[in-house]
């Protein structure tokens, strides 16, 4: 029974409050890659969108996600973690904001451009991962990191798909505040971890 203990007590400390703002953060971050999934056709038809159009919707997000990752990781070991994901959590939810009230294709595209911009903070919470945990535990880190990835990727489009009903401007809207409450959150709970040398 004494054995045990520790163990859980180990277990207590790895899930710290800090890790939970992350792993919510990596959570989101998928969350609206996936969400314009199942709003695709709509684009098309609300738009007048060509098909080649709808398609680059989606994939302007990844493209820039791809692209500011590196910069966002590299700008974060030089000021710090926090203040990179507390601007990347605002800029996405203007993002996500600019997209729910878009009324001409141009604003779609500058919607998802600004939140693929600001969703490649991906690099930097891997980072704040590695710099919060120990040897041991960095494997169950970065673990449950590609846990929250993949729910993230599920659950997007099931979102986007339900709240559409609502109105095509819905799911974004939704995106836009749980992402600005996660950004609250980050900023009064998130220690930085990069320490000014």
């Amino acid at each position: 029974m004494n054995q045990s203990e520790p163990v859980n007590s180990s277990d207590e400390r790895f899930l710290t409050k800090p890790l939970i703002i992350i792993y919510i953060t990596v959570f989101i971050d998928l969350v609206g890659f996936g969400i314009v999934i199942p709003l695709l056709p709509y684009y098309g038809e609300t738009f007048a969108a060509s098909p080649f159009e709808v398609e680059m919707i989606f994939a302007v997000y990844s493209a820039m996600q791809f692209i500011f990752a590196p910069i966002l990781g590299a700008l974060s070991d030089k000021y710090g973690r926090r203040p990179i994901l507390f601007i990347s959590l605002i800029g996405s939810a203007f993002g996500y904001v600019v997209i729910g009230y878009a009324t001409v294709l141009w604003m779609v595209f500058a919607g998802r451009i600004i939140a693929g911009i600001t969703g490649g903070n991906i690099s930097t919470a891997q980072a704040y991962i590695a710099d919060v945990t120990s040897k041991e535990d960095r494997a169950k880190g970065m673990g449950l990191f590609g846990a929250m990835f993949g729910l993230g990727f599920v659950f997007g489009p099931a979102i986007g798909g339900i709240l559409s009903r609502y109105g095509i401007h819905v799911p974004f809207l939704f995106a836009a505040i749980l992402t600005f409450a996660n950004a609250l959150a980050l900023y009064f709970i998130l220690p930085e971890t990069r320490k000014k040398e």
